[in-house]
């Protein structure tokens, strides 16, 4: 059974024309390639992908609109929104990777200088290499400086003077990617970088932003924080929130229900009426993200019958940044009632139950929920 199961997962893969992380190696890649380890880690990850044939190709070239892409997802940063984008008479919004070619302006790790972005180019060295220092934040260095560091490699007095400092940084900080055989190692940086020196400087890149990461990216990497609503069970590992299962969390009612005139089914809508947070103020969930579900169980109040129930089913949010996924969760309306109304109710019933828009009904969470503490995204298990 497990062998079938693992060659009907091939069989979808190849369907969809997409290669995911998988656990062992791609069959052009074996174990002693000198980038197998970049190469696994980074796809098992989704950074790169591999083609529909199951191969790696670590030898073909990739564009720079590829890099871009790759660039963005290597650093986690797939889902910031960007409020001013820069235009390229090249590429317009309708480019699969006009995205993350605007992330990657945004972050300073590629300039906007020119007119053109020339997407099916293919990066070279020298560009896949500058991208990787400016994620950083580095100690200036002079040119010589620069030439002292880089005199080991072949090529140096051939390389532009606007790769020099990048260079000697990225020699600094052991980020150079240099495939192994050469007898004198050279820096080609006008060479087009193949998809397994990417692969390397990606990963090298990644390393080095997790401790020194320029501005910009430090401020989108920091867990944000703010005041709201404690889950007091909230768990967190690194950047990663866990809501565990049955945590409570208030929604507000943002479309009038009633038990005397809502039935089972009906869709309801509510929001988060303020931030939803760790014990230690880090936020989970960003106050106004939108509930979508259905009432579950709709029952009228009828006078020595029963007291109405009404019971709300949560299927969906929809997040401050646009993502819209599963977010499973019940919960039951009841009343405040002093002493005196509760022995009335519990022995003549017939209580009606409503709920009108700003009103709060407490949800109760029915699968654990992971989310991305640094920008809000949360992970489909």
């Amino acid at each position: 059974m497990k062998y079938w199961a693992k060659g009907l997962m091939s069989a979808v893969v190849l369907m969809l024309g997409i290669v995911p992380a998988m656990a062992f190696q791609f069959p052009d890649v074996d174990e002693n390639h000198w980038a197998a380890k970049q190469i696994d880690i980074l796809s098992d990850q989704g950074v790169i992908v591999g083609y529909p044939d199951g191969t790696f190709k670590p030898d073909e070239n990739v564009t720079r609109a590829e890099f871009a892409s790759m660039a963005i997802k290597a650093l986690g940063q797939e889902h910031t929104k960007v409020i001013q984008p820069v235009e390229f008479t090249d590429i317009t919004s309708a480019f699969w990777a006009y995205d993350a070619i605007q992330k990657a302006l945004y972050f300073d790790l590629i300039s906007s200088d020119k007119t053109l972005f020339r997407p099916d180019d293919n990066v070279s060295r020298e560009e896949a290499t500058t991208v990787a220092v400016n994620a950083l934040t580095t100690e200036q260095i002079s040119p010589a400086k620069a030439l002292e560091v880089l005199a080991k490699y072949s090529d140096l007095e051939s390389i532009p003077n606007d790769f020099l400092i990048p260079a000697g940084k990225s020699e600094i900080l052991n980020m150079i990617v240099v495939a192994p055989g050469s007898e004198k190692p050279a820096l080609e940086p006008l060479r087009p970088a193949t998809r397994a020196e990417v692969a390397a400087i990606l990963f090298n890149m990644r390393e080095q932003a997790k401790l020194n990461p320029n501005a910009k990216l430090a401020e989108a990497m920091r867990k944000k924080t703010g005041n709201g609503y404690v889950i007091e069970d909230a768990t967190i590992q690194g950047s990663i929130g866990t809501i565990p299962a049955g945590a409570i969390f208030p929604v507000k009612i943002t479309k009038y229900v009633s038990t005397q005139t809502s039935t089972a089914g009906d869709v309801y809508v509510g929001a988060a009426p303020q931030n939803y947070t760790t014990k230690d103020h880090y936020i989970l969930v960003y106050e106004n993200s939108n509930f979508k579900g259905q009432l579950l169980d709709v029952r009228s109040g009828k006078w020595f019958v029963r007291n109405g129930v009404l019971v709300f089913e949560n299927s969906l949010i929809t997040t401050y940044n646009d993502q819209t996924i599963e977010f499973k969760a019940t919960g039951e309306l009841h009343k405040d009632r002093n002493w005196f109304m509760k022995f009335v109710r519990a022995t003549l019933k017939g209580e009606k139950l409503e709920a009108s828009p700003s009103d709060v009904v407490y949800m109760r969470l029915l699968k654990p929920v992971k989310i991305d503490l640094t920008n809000g995204w949360i992970y489909e298990e």
